[in-house]
C-alpha cells in the first residue's frame, strides 16, 4: 500500500493529483464570486416606484410665417423713342401706260432706184428736164404694183398734185411723215385712217407730170420735223 501511494505521488501521478486539485479549488471560487451576491439582493428591501403625475404634453404653436412685404411698383423708365421723319408725300401718275407695238420700217416696193436722194448737189430730173436737188427716191415699178405704207401711222392727206401726181401723205410718231407720189388716181386709203407697217395704201400709177417721157415708179420721200431725211437711212433704222 505504502508502495503504491508513493509510486502515485512520484512521476505522473502527481502532476495529475495536482492538476485536479487545482482545477477543483478554482470551481469552487468561481461558485463563491458570483454566488455570493445573491443573499443580499433578497435581503434588500424593496423599493417603491413613485410614477410622477404626467402633465399634458405641450405642442408648441406654429411659428407665424415671414410674409413678403409688398413690392412697390418702380418708377417708370423713361424711354428713347426715335422719331421718324415723315417722307414729303409723292404724287404718283395713275394713269394706264398703253403697250406700244414695236417699230417696225418696211419698203413701199422693191424695184431699181432711178434717182437718189439728194440734198446737197444738183442732179437731173428726168421728169423736169433740169438739175436741181431730190428729196426723195425714185423706185422703179410696173403700173399697178402695190405700194405699202412704210411703218404704222395715220394718213393725214390724199391730193392729186399737179407735179408729183396722186401723193399720200402719212405722219408717224417722232415727227416722221412719208409721202407717197404717183399713184393711181384712187388710194385705197382717205385722211385719217390709222395704218400699219405693211398695209396697202395705193397702187403705182401714171399720174406724174411728163410720167410718159420716164420708165414709171414710186416717188417715196421721208421729212422729220418738216425736213428732208434720206428715205434709205429711214429705212434701215
Amino acid at each position: 500500500m505504502e508502495h503504491k501511494l508513493k509510486s502515485v505521488l512520484s512521476g505522473t501521478g502527481f502532476y495529475l493529483l495536482l492538476a485536479v486539485c487545482l482545477i477543483a479549488a478554482a470551481v469552487s471560487g468561481w461558485f463563491l464570486l458570483f454566488s455570493g451576491d445573491k443573499p443580499d439582493e433578497e435581503q434588500a428591501a424593496p423599493t417603491e416606484t413613485v410614477s410622477a403625475p404626467v402633465e399634458s404634453a405641450y405642442i408648441p404653436e406654429p411659428e407665424p410665417e415671414d410674409e413678403e412685404p409688398p413690392v412697390e411698383a418702380s418708377a417708370p423708365v423713361p424711354v428713347e423713342v426715335e422719331i421718324v421723319p415723315t417722307m414729303p408725300e409723292v404724287q404718283v401718275d395713275d394713269t394706264p401706260v398703253m403697250a406700244e407695238p414695236p417699230k417696225l420700217i418696211v419698203e413701199p416696193l422693191k424695184g431699181e432706184v432711178l434717182m437718189a436722194f439728194s440734198m446737197d448737189q444738183l442732179v437731173y430730173s428726168p421728169t423736169l428736164a433740169d438739175w436741181r436737188t431730190h428729196d426723195g427716191v425714185d423706185i422703179s415699178a410696173k403700173p399697178g404694183t402695190t405700194v405699202l405704207a412704210a411703218t404704222a401711222g395715220t394718213v393725214s392727206s390724199v391730193e392729186d398734185d399737179p407735179l408729183m401726181g396722186t401723193t399720200v401723205v402719212i405722219e408717224h410718231q417722232g415727227g416722221y411723215a412719208t409721202t407717197y407720189s404717183n399713184l393711181q388716181a384712187r388710194p385705197t386709203v382717205e385722211p385719217g385712217d390709222l395704218v400699219t407697217a405693211g398695209q396697202i395704201i395705193g397702187a403705182v400709177g401714171a399720174t406724174a407730170s411728163a410720167e410718159a417721157a420716164q420708165t414709171p415708179h414710186l416717188h417715196f420721200s421721208v421729212t422729220q420735223d418738216g425736213e428732208a431725211v434720206d428715205p434709205g437711212e429711214f429705212l434701215k433704222s
